[in-house]
């Protein structure tokens, strides 16, 4: 798609600002490794894009979720480490063993599944081991760590498995000063310790994700996993605007006004009439909506740059467009003007946090949720 073409709506996807985040948080860890991952189409980004852009900048790692995302990127001919983390039994293990994928193991069942994989494709494969240090998400609690180790270690003597990584994942690494932060890191410290005392001999550990990347310099060890922070957002405001980390929004949402017309006082707009003009005024129709990932949550509060300034949806996000209300005299809006729903705010446009707060949501969802039918344009791709 051309800058120019004509547009219902657009996601301008800005690789160079990724490649400077890219940068910018090599540059915090000196002496680690860095993963971009790129899970979830890149937060809505686009993963293949967005994957060749970080690793033209130095990231040395890709992370996936799923193995179908990992072994996309195998497809698109993509062949740094990749590690992915979120395996269901009966998983693709074989195919993901013969694409030279890391993969990771949080139990029992997944460490027998690979280990037949692998004895079936005639080759180790690559695992990772994760700890469940206080998530409680996924990862292997530490009362049967000892178990787990075990197993690896006889996989490793009958040569099915090579354990690459020990890793675990924080749980508020985005709220500073949280008491689970030291906590973590002190449990993962004792299962690493236990790990290699049994004989495993990794080749990186890692705890680091993007907030601990940008504030937690004690926990980088081998290899720091940023996630949002590469894509120019911050984890959390607590920790400060993306300019105070360092880091460029990479994406800005577009939209072109569809109609623009002349409304009385007393007008309802949208679905339920939870908006009605308070006066003669000048409405402008936006043709994106939840369909779109414009989160219907949002509903009377979301900015939208047009015109002359800020604009908040009025009434109802519905399925596929909504409406803001330009004013008495319309701001000289007329059909075709161009509508920043988010961005960078070089223009004084929203930002992606902005839309969160109105959503009462986080800044990772409203990027992600971008759905496929806006097209993502590419800007700076080499």
């Amino acid at each position: 798609m051309t800058q120019n073409a004509p547009f219902r709506a657009r996601a301008e996807i800005d690789l160079a600002a990724l490649r400077a985040n890219v940068r910018a948080l090599r540059a915090r860890v000196p002496r680690a490794a860095v993963m971009a991952v790129v899970k979830s189409d890149a937060y809505g980004h686009g993963m293949v894009p967005c994957a060749k852009a970080a690793l033209e900048a130095g990231a040395t790692w890709l992370g996936t979720a799923t193995p179908e995302e990992a072994l996309a990127l195998r497809a698109a001919g993509i062949r740094s480490r990749v590690l992915c983390w979120l395996w269901t039994p009966g998983g693709p293990w074989r195919d993901a063993i013969e694409a030279d994928l890391d993969v990771s193991v949080s139990g029992l069942w997944a460490l027998r599944e690979v280990t037949r994989a692998a004895r079936e494709a005639g080759r180790p494969a690559r695992i990772q081991l994760k700890a469940d240090t206080g998530l409680g998400r996924n990862g292997c609690q530490p009362a049967e760590w000892a178990e787990l180790v075990a197993a690896a270690r006889a996989a490793e003597e009958a040569g099915t498995v090579e354990v690459t990584g020990l890793w675990s994942h924080f749980a508020c690494a985005d709220e500073p000063g949280h008491p689970s932060i030291a906590a973590q890191l002190a449990v993962f410290k004792d299962v690493v310790a236990y790990a290699e005392k049994e004989g495993i001999e990794p080749e990186v550990r890692h705890i680091a994700n993007s907030p601990a990347t940008l504030t937690l310099p004690e926990t980088h060890l081998d290899l720091v996993r940023t996630g949002i922070a590469v894509y120019g957002i911050s984890p959390s405001p607590e920790l400060g605007t993306p300019a105070d980390l360092g880091l460029r929004p990479v994406m800005t949402l577009k939209a072109s006004v569809a109609l623009v017309k002349h409304v009385p006082a007393g007008h309802g707009v949208s679905y339920g009439h939870h908006y009605v003009t308070e006066r003669e005024t000048t409405l402008g129709l936006i043709p994106v909506g939840y369909a779109d990932g414009i989160p219907r949550h949002a509903s009377g509060r979301g900015p939208v740059f047009v015109g002359d300034g800020w604009r908040r949806v009025a009434g109802r996000v519905a399925m596929d467009q909504f409406v803001v209300d330009l004013g008495p005299d319309g701001g000289a809006v007329q059909e075709g003007a161009e509508a920043v729903l988010f961005g960078p705010g070089d223009r004084g446009e929203p930002s992606a946090e902005d839309w969160a707060e109105a959503a009462g949501t986080i800044a990772y969802e409203i990027v992600t949720r971008i759905g496929a039918r806006v097209p993502r344009v590419y800007i700076d791709e080499q």
